[in-house]
């Protein structure tokens, strides 16, 4: 072949082959798309981090890639690694509120919470409106059991965003974390139409204690009913197990057949996401033999609204009797500022109005329909004013009814 025929079919060949070259070009915002995919559907971090590394390469300077890589390498648990990606991402644009927040995120999940104050303040400084950084801070607050700092950045939150539903949620179970002493008296008044000629009198006394294990509670009562006065001892606790759960017991005794002799409660509480709350436990009565209800409800925290259903079950020989509570509670202001509506069927253990209707077990199967409202309101954050009242059409014996009345007022004072 001719040496001239010979480079114009060489070339020939050479420019045939760049378009095939071309088509291989990496496109960063596919392989982020497709890494997500594989992330947070698939829980592949290893692919996705393969994936995110291609991209980086391609395009050094993505940020939000960039970010993502050190995420994935913090739920693929290499913490290290993670640290090392969201270092870069802080030299790309050392104002990033994201960077900040997964940065904070990481040093919160594995036990670092005085490195990850440092961090969010940081991102705090260039970001000051941030929502998400202000509450994760609350989240590391509480977690140092700096409870009254956490307390404060909450309320800076919801006071610039009161429908902030996670918000809420912390803020209201940071209440009873504030102080570590509260003291508090109670009185409610029971009027009867028909079932007993003299109303009814109830005063209480507590001291509250936040421990290490969460808050002890002393309570004594005194109750003048059935023309008869009689002193109850109680110990109550809501020991916080862990970020997820936390407990609630209680237990009673009293000598005078105005109470309970015994009175006993247990409840698990769960945290769910979405600002969702469960809770599952029992409740004992004893007027000489225990009588049991199993106990559950549920809990939705929706902007600045608290709705809970719970569901009351006492075995009764072959069948069971039921009852149920819907309450609305509508948060005007702090945690301990809010309105309360309650509706109710049935008998509740919880309620020591109705406890001697459980006496002899007469109480299983009588029928009863209730309403309730309730006012708390906050002073200067140390004083709690609590007004409440109720209605009910109790079925007291068989297909015999009357209508009872409650009001009742209460103070607490924290120190």
């Amino acid at each position: 072949m001719n040496p001239f025929l010979r480079i114009l079919t060489i070339l020939f060949i050479l420019i045939s082959f760049r378009p095939a070259v071309a088509q291989v070009e990496v496109n960063p915002d596919s392989l982020f798309v497709q890494a997500k995919k594989l992330a947070f559907e698939d829980k592949n971090y290893i692919e996705a981090i393969k994936l995110s590394k291609q991209a980086l390469q391609a395009n050094p300077d993505y940020l939000d890639i960039q970010v993502f890589l050190g995420r994935l390498y913090t739920y693929a648990e290499m913490p290290d690694s993670a640290r090392v990606e969201f270092k870069k991402a802080l030299d790309l644009k050392p104002d990033y509120e994201d960077t900040f927040l997964a940065y904070g995120s990481l040093e919160y999940w594995t036990k670092h919470p005085e490195q990850a104050l440092v961090i969010i303040n940081e991102g705090l400084a260039y970001n000051q409106k941030s929502e998400a950084l202000q509450l994760l801070k609350a989240r590391v607050l509480a977690e140092l059991r700096r409870y009254q700092e956490a307390n404060s950045t909450l309320s800076a939150l919801l006071e610039a965003n009161p429908v902030n539903t996670e918000a809420r949620a912390l803020y209201g179970n940071l209440g009873s974390l504030i102080s570590n002493n509260k003291i508090g008296v109670n009185y409610d008044y029971v009027y009867f139409d028909k079932q007993f000629d003299d109303p009814w009198h109830l005063t209480s006394v507590e001291y509250s204690r936040l421990t290490g294990i969460g808050p002890i509670i002393g309570r004594t009562s005194l109750a003048n009913r059935f023309g008869n006065t009689g002193t109850q001892f109680e110990l109550e606790a809501y020991p916080l197990l862990s970020k997820t759960f936390y407990a609630h017991l209680n237990g009673a005794y009293s000598s005078s057949s105005v109470f309970p002799t015994y009175r006993a409660g247990f409840s698990l509480f769960a945290a769910l996401p979405a600002a969702f709350e469960v809770e599952a436990g029992f409740r004992m009565l004893n007027f000489g033999e225990p009588i049991w209800t199993y106990v559950g409800s549920l809990s939705k925290y929706y902007k600045s609204f608290l709705f809970t259903l719970r569901s009351m079950m006492t075995p009764i020989n072959s069948s069971v009797s039921k009852a149920w509570q819907f309450n609305t509670r509508f948060y005007i202001g702090g945690a301990d500022d809010y309105l309360t509506l309650g509706l109710g069927t049935g008998l509740s253990p919880d309620n020591p109005r109705n406890n001697s209707l459980f006496n002899n077990g007469q109480g299983y199967n009588l029928k009863s329909n209730s309403i309730s409202a309730a006012f708390q309101h906050s002073i200067k954050t140390s004083n709690i004013v609590v007004l409440r009242a109720s209605f009910a059409d109790q079925e007291y014996r068989q297909n015999t009814h009357g209508n009872q009345f409650e009001v009742g007022i209460g103070y607490m004072r924290r120190f």
